[in-house]
């Protein structure tokens, strides 16, 4: 039996999938609350910033994986994307995003797809961008996640990933690790009625690898000109790669 690791626990590759979606079926419904309450809000900058670097083109067509709420789905419609993708294991994320897609009377442009990002149901060849935006720290195998997004860009596509990173400042690092330990828990617990999806979510960044070796791993399945940029000190980091 293969194991893997669930935040600090090590659990098999078998149950980590279902581990994982019990987390975020316990958060969809507080999601934005609870992104606005842990970040201070800088999410939606972070979130900004990162698609204020697609290079929009006419006919634009995206795949946003793990995607479920609709974050950067709907700000890539908003920048003039013709068509967006959601692909998300979660059903509840998923009927979240929908009804906020509704609530923006968005009905066009946009599609849900439940699936794997491991193993996604799309063809080759199909898209220009592909995003992911802390999504990627959650799956078993990011080397198959990879190799998926690789597998479904057609030729000159990006893939663009926006993720918790490795705090460069040794001053933030250690507020950071105090904050995300002590208080983000606490903070779940109040305003989720549950800490321990929470205290998943904060193991989960630290598991997750460092700037320069997701890199070498984004070039691993095939990509090329693959370069990061970190954001608030490295506490995020946006990485991106072409296939050529």
């Amino acid at each position: 039996m293969n194991e893997t690791h669930f935040g600090f626990r090590t659990v098999s590759e078998e149950a980590k999938s279902s581990l994982v979606r019990g987390v975020f079926d316990a958060v969809a419904s507080k999601y934005d609350v609870m992104n606005d309450a842990m970040s201070f809000g800088m999410h939606r900058l972070w979130k900004r910033e990162f698609v204020s670097g697609v290079d929009m083109r006419p006919g634009l067509r995206c795949l946003d994986v793990a995607g479920g709420t609709g974050d950067i789905a709907f700000k890539l419609l908003k920048r003039g994307a013709e068509h967006v993708t959601i692909c998300d294991i979660n059903d509840k994320m998923l009927e979240e995003g929908r009804r906020r897609a509704d609530d923006r009377n968005l009905i066009t442009g946009i599609e849900w797809l439940c699936g794997d990002a491991e193993a996604l149901p799309l063809p080759d060849n199909a898209f220009h961008l592909y995003t992911i935006a802390f999504g990627i720290r959650n799956v078993t195998h990011i080397d198959k996640v990879l190799s998926e997004a690789h597998r479904v860009l057609r030729p000159g596509g990006r893939f663009m990933c926006l993720e918790f990173s490795q705090v460069k400042s040794e001053t933030l690092a250690r507020f950071y690790e105090a904050y995300s330990f002590n208080v983000i828990p606490k903070i779940g617990k109040a305003i989720a009625g549950d800490s321990a999806p929470y205290q998943y979510l904060v193991e989960s960044i630290r598991k997750f690898p460092g700037q320069e070796r997701f890199a070498q791993m984004i070039r691993d399945a095939g990509f090329s000109q693959v370069r990061y940029t970190n954001m608030t000190g490295g506490l995020v980091a946006v990485h991106s790669g072409y296939k050529i």
